[in-house]
């Protein structure tokens, strides 16, 4: 009977094959255990090293054969080695050049012979006579597979029989089903008239059953025949395993016994010194833990008494350490496991405590009277509370000042005032109850002595918030000077480490018995030295306990980290405080450097402040114009009492505030406005009302002209006894000449005067000041003008006529202001920046205009003695008596101008005016005696118009100044045609 299974033939164990029975070589190297083969009939046992390669279906079905190889036909059809394919196909893509070439042998390839296998065939020639008796012994393949094939048929069909439901895995009779589909009821049934049928059908039921079960057993116990050889093999096997195994057992056994022996002489003793040692220092360990575990217990106690005394950064460096010591050192601690969350709390309790603190601290130092001389209150507390808010990254406490500065300074304000008003009995504080109505009730003196009291109390103030913030900034500016040198020696030391460990070798032994490192024990004598100096820097701080006298305790009592965080370096404040600044500020550079460039903005800040405070002072007290209505002494005393003030707080802080400064600048622009006008009204006032006669010139007026020669553009200072005495003079002496004016230029004089002197005493409006004389100029101009040439003066003042006693005291008044414009635009010039130069060019405007007027006017003083002339010989007869009325009438009114002008135009404007006069008189002479046809002929008209022209000559070079007078009158005649 074949089974349903073929395996790989298994080796017979019989006695006579004794190369079966070899035993294996311990030394030499053992094959995977592979797992039994299954049984076959006439199959050798032995070793699996010596069994032959037996067909197997099991492992056959899985092996490659040349029935699994596939071939493509176009493939194999499509050779590239052919040189035809060649041809066709490679040449016709890769080109001509793709042939087939020889192969030439590698020279690194050596010949092969049969001399190489010789040494081959020795070693497998053993194996081949134990395969050749295996061949023998094992039947054909053919004949096996026949006997195979026949038993596993004859196997199938008897199995065949036998009902699939009991082959079935799940197969169980306490299953309904199942027990019905075996054994049916139909089969018990005994009731009825067919007993004797059901029960033969109940006997065949039985006699299959059997039947069925005659098949399994005969099946089974072929299959038991066909695995017995293996069985019987395996029991061999066993017998031989347990020999060696207790021949190993004895072995290890005796093995035991010598290493026992070994560690009981050798390494017990040694091992014991070892652990005792070790013992040791854990006990010691143990002991400094517990120390250290006491005066961690002692933390919360020392931080109460700590902050008792307001000592914020000893509490937060011992939270800090205690912390660490808790994290790194106290770990696990079961008795400390709620410490941490009482000290965060505590810690979060001290920011509080210190915000707090310094917002009490900030109040007190700006609040104290500012008449104390000390600068700087409590500087040690202030450097402490700085510290610790520092520590803790509280960054903002720069806010809680800027609150406090903006609350004092209006508190400033507001006492000053409380304090002015109560001093005047005048207010009555019960009817007038609002502050600022009570204040507005002061006059100019009393309102300015408020602000210079106001100003004084800012100044102290501003100076007093400086010192602090710079106690701040020092403290900060240290702690960054920290930072970076201690960034500079972690460099250094990371250096020498990494050097040191390039160049360290251990060697490190593992106990097998302690689960331990041997080189434990020796290491500490190593480590004490490093050990002593890091537990005496940690023993310098203050805040640190002294941990044991025992060097060997010294390593377990400090750690790197606490022993770095307490060193200190110490620094200076400006107030003579020394700075001890620990290494555990954890702020970045960035962060110290933004929070000093706050601190040095928060001082622009203070002063921003109480230029803002100031500002509205100044607004409350404007409301009802009273800044506006002040005149030009009071204002100029304000203005330089703010530019004073604005001065002092940008040498104390650094920097010029703007508002105050703005507000100055508008109540100066509103102040130009109204001085201007004034001067425009009192101007446009004086001229309605000017008769246009020379005025005396009073004494002041003369020495105010006199201090301009000599450079001094401001009006003098009033001398009460002198200016009594002395009397008005006529005419106005400036430089030597002499100028005949009315009295509106000299006020103009004054007017301008007070217009340079207003840009003295407020630069800031030089070009309004600027713009509006150049108007007030263009204004005078035009206006006088208007009065006397254009004759507005005969409905204004009600004069009868412009005479040219008029016109000539015009004119001179004019030059007078013409030789004053250089002077003020050097002045304007030397007060204007560069870029404001062409705001010049008003004043090359203004005098072209004077001039243009000027020439006017000596226009129309020839045009009146043009009309004069024209009149007079129109009516001209060349007859007797010589001289004739109208040339003496010409004469006459030669006189008659020639005295008008004489005193008040210079001589040589005189001489050019008459020279211009005597043109147009040769002119009209001309025209009348070529309408007579008088000829210069040596006739008797010839000689009565030349004694007459005589006549007038001599009367005209007998006035004053024109004796020289080239008068030409030659040009009167015609030239001979």
């Amino acid at each position: 009977m074949a089974s349903s299974h073929s395996s790989s033939p298994v080796p017979q164990g019989s006695s006579s094959d004794v190369f079966f029975k070899k035993e294996v070589d311990p030394t030499k190297h053992i094959r995977p255990v592979q797992s039994l083969p299954d049984v076959c009939p006439k199959e050798p046992t032995g070793d699996s090293n010596s069994l032959c390669v037996a067909p197997s279906l099991v492992t056959d079905q899985h092996r490659w054969t040349i029935y699994h190889s596939k071939v493509n036909l176009p493939a194999a059809l499509n050779d590239p080695r052919l040189a035809k394919r060649e041809s066709d196909f490679f040449t016709k893509t890769w080109g001509l050049d793709f042939v087939d070439t020889e192969v030439i042998p590698s020279f690194y390839l050596p010949q092969i012979s049969k001399e190489h296998f010789t040494i081959y065939q020795q070693e497998i020639s053993q194996r081949e006579k134990i395969h050749e008796r295996c061949k023998n012994i094992c039947p054909s393949k053919d004949a096996f597979d026949r006997t195979l094939l026949h038993t596993h048929d004859k196997s199938r069909t008897d199995l065949e029989q036998v009902p699939k439901i009991f082959m079935k895995p799940d197969f169980a009779l306490d299953d309904s089903l199942t027990f019905n589909s075996v054994l049916p009821w139909s089969h018990f049934n005994i009731a009825g008239g067919k007993g004797n049928r059901d029960a033969a059908s109940s006997k065949l039921l039985q006699e299959k059953l059997s039947h069925y079960l005659d098949i399994v057993e005969v099946n089974i116990a072929h299959q038991i025949s066909l695995r017995s050889e293996a069985f019987f093999h395996a029991m061999t096997s066993q017998h031989e395993l347990q020999d060696y195994l207790k021949k190993t057992s004895q072995a290890v056994k005796m093995l035991r016994d010598k290493i026992a022996q070994i560690d009981k002489v050798m390494c017990e003793g040694s091992l014991h010194v070892l652990r005792l040692a070790l013992t040791r220092n854990n006990c010691v360990k143990v002991y400094n833990k517990l120390k250290l575990m006491a005066t961690v217990h002692q933390t919360q106690p020392t931080v109460q008494v700590l902050l008792s005394t307001s000592e914020f950064v000893g509490a937060l460096d011992l939270i800090a350490t205690t912390q660490e010591v808790l994290q790194q050192e106290l770990q696990g601690i079961h008795s400390f496991r709620h410490l941490g969350s009482q000290l965060c709390e505590l810690e979060k309790l001290i920011d509080k405590m210190m915000i707090a603190e310094f917002s009490t601290y900030s109040h007190s130092d700006l609040n104290r009277p500012l008449e104390d001389d000390c600068q700087i209150l409590e500087e040690e507390r202030l450097v402490s509370l700085v510290f610790g808010l520092l520590k803790q990254r509280k960054l903002n406490f720069l806010e809680i000042y800027s609150k406090e500065m903006i609350i004092t300074a209006k508190n400033i304000i507001k006492q000053c005032v409380i304090n002015k008003v109560s001093q005047i009995e005048e207010i009555d504080t019960e009817a007038v109850v609002k502050l600022a109505d009570q204040m507005r009730m002061l006059n100019f003196p009393q309102w300015f002595d408020l602000l210079k009291e106001i100003f004084s109390k800012f100044t102290v103030f501003l100076q007093r918030i400086k010192a602090t913030l710079n106690i701040i900034h020092s403290v900060v500016l240290s702690v960054l000077d920290k930072n970076q040198r201690t960034r500079e020696l972690e460099e250094i030391s990371q250096q020498k480490n990494t050097a040191k460990d390039n160049s360290l070798d251990t060697e490190v032994a593992y106990l097998i018995h302690e689960g331990m490192f041997i080189s434990d024990a020796f290491s500490e004598s190593e480590l004490t030295p490093i050990a002593i100096d890091t537990a005496s820097q940690r023993n310098a701080s203050p805040n640190s306990e002294p941990c044991s006298s025992d060097s060997v305790s010294e390593p377990e009592c400090t750690t790197d980290s606490s022993s770095s965080k307490e060193q200190t370096s110490s620094s200076v404040t400006p107030g003579g405080v020394d700075i001890m600044v620990n290494e555990d500020m954890k702020l970045t550079d960035l962060e110290l450097g933004k929070l000093a460039n706050n601190i040095q903005e928060l001082l622009y800040s203070a002063s921003d402040i109480c230029h803002d405070r100031a500002v509205k002072f100044l607004m409350s007290r404007a409301k009802d114009g009273f800044l506006e209505k002040l005149n030009s002494t009071e204002f100029i005393t304000l203005s330089r009492l703010m530019e004073t003030f604005i001065l002092d707080t940008e040498q104390i802080c650094g920097r010029k505030s703007m508002s105050l400064l703005g507000a100055l600048q508008s109540q100066a622009n509103k102040f130009v406005n109204r001085f201007h006008e004034e001067r425009k009204t009192k101007l446009s006032l004086l001229l309605d009302n000017e008769r246009w006669k020379q005025a005396d010139v009073p004494a002041e007026f003369q020495d105010l002209v006199d201090s301009i020669s000599d450079g001094k553009i401001a009006l003098p200072e009033k001398k009460s006894g002198a200016t009594e005495e002395r009397k008005p003079a006529e005419v106005l002496i400036v430089e030597g000449q002499q100028y005949a004016v009315v009295g509106t230029v000299l006020l103009l004089i004054r007017i301008i005067l007070e217009y340079c002197q207003c840009v003295d005493n407020i630069p800031s409006v030089t070009t309004d000041m600027l713009t509006r004389l150049s108007d007030l100029l263009k204004y005078f101009n035009s206006r006088s003008c208007q009065l006397v040439l254009g004759a507005g003066a005969l409905q204004v003042v009600g004069l009868k006529t412009i005479t040219t006693k008029n016109l000539a005291l015009s004119s001179r008044c004019l030059q007078l202001i013409v030789h004053y414009i250089p002077v003020i635009r050097a002045h304007f010039e030397a007060r204007l920046q560069p870029k404001q130069y062409s705001m010049l060019r008003h004043f090359d405007h203004i005098t072209k205009d004077y001039h243009d007027h000027i020439a006017e006017i000596s226009a129309k003083l020839v045009a009146i003695m043009d009309g004069l002339f024209d009149k007079l010989l129109s009516k001209y007869e060349v007859k007797a008596p010589v001289p004739s009325a109208c040339f003496r009438n010409i004469c006459k009114q030669m006189a008659k101008m020639h005295e008008a002008i004489f005193d008040l135009l210079p001589e040589e404007q005189t001489q050019m005016l008459f020279l211009r006069i005597n043109a147009s008189y040769k002119l009209h002479l001309k025209k009348q005696l070529s309408h007579l046809n008088v000829i210069n002929d040596g006739g008797p008209q010839n000689g009565l118009v030349t004694a007459d022209v005589a006549f007038y000559t001599g009367n005209l070079q007998a006035l004053k100044g024109l004796k020289d007078l080239d008068l030409n009158m030659a040009e009167i005649w015609e030239q001979k045609r």
